[in-house]
Order: structure tokens, then sequence, then C-alpha cells
């Protein structure tokens, strides 16, 4: 029987140990929420942090099952005039956060239900292109209500 000295053992452990620590960050979403259309029939907007993985990741869509349609947009400024623009994807770098903020990319929901009113909490599901799908809490707020901090 061979016999190995304490020291290397412990070592072994700690190193173990520490390595468990640092479990790798994983792709996740947060501070959701979303703002109800001024008006009956107009779309709603949500907004989110979406915290990339230790690898690059790209959404290709957030849905909800309160709205019929939803899209991703970009709004941005043209002169005096603020436009959007639809997009297909969005890539989210590893281990950076890309923001869905107003007046930046967004998420537009068409026809949401009507039941849905401030101070709801509703689901929202992120889908990436290597299938990948996280479903993320968002809470509601009515149109002329100030922005959640």
């Amino acid at each position: 029987m061979r016999m190995v000295p304490t020291f290397t053992v412990a070592a072994a452990a700690a190193a173990l140990t520490l390595a468990s620590c640092g479990q790798p960050k994983v792709l996740y979403g947060d501070h959701a929420w979303v703002r109800l259309g001024a008006v009956k029939g107009r779309p709603a907007a949500a907004y989110l942090n979406i915290h990339g993985g230790p690898t690059p990741a790209t959404l290709i869509g957030i849905t909800t099952d309160v709205a019929i349609r939803a899209e991703l947009h970009q709004s941005m400024q043209q002169g005096t005039m603020a436009t959007m623009k639809p997009l297909a994807k969005v890539e989210i770098p590893a281990n950076q956060i890309v923001k869905f903020e107003p007046g930046g990319m967004h998420v537009m929901f068409f026809d949401m239900n009507p039941g849905i009113k401030p101070g709801s909490t509703i689901t929202l599901t992120l889908t990436f292109a290597d299938g990948t799908r996280i479903l993320q809490d968002a809470g509601v707020i009515g149109a002329g209500d100030p922005a959640p901090e």
C-alpha cells in the first residue's frame, strides 16, 4: 500500500473545493417589465437585461402566452424622427449584458390579452438559435406609469 503525503491530499481537496466555487456563469435574463399600450389595441413593449453566459448566444425571439404576436425591435433616431426597425436576431456576447430598454432594443407584443392589467406578472419565453429557452417573469405597468428601477 502506497502512502500519499497528507499535504498532497489536502492540496487536492482545496483545489476541488475552489473549482466548485467558480461555477461558470450561465445565460439568463433579469429586470424584465412590460409597458401596456396607451390605447386599447395598441402594442405593449417589453424590456429586460440579458446576461451572456460563457459562450456567445443568438437571441431569435421573445414571446409570451398573453400576446398573439411578438417582434424584436430597435428604436433609432433619423434626423428629428424617431423610428423602429424589426430585428431578426440579437447577438448576446459571452459574459456581457445586453439591455432592452426604452429608446433602444425592445420587444413589441401585439394583440395582448385585455385581461392583463398593471400590477400583473406575465412570463416571457426567450428563445435562442441553439434551441435554448429561458422563462423570465416580467412585471406589467400601465402606459403612463414610471419605469421600474
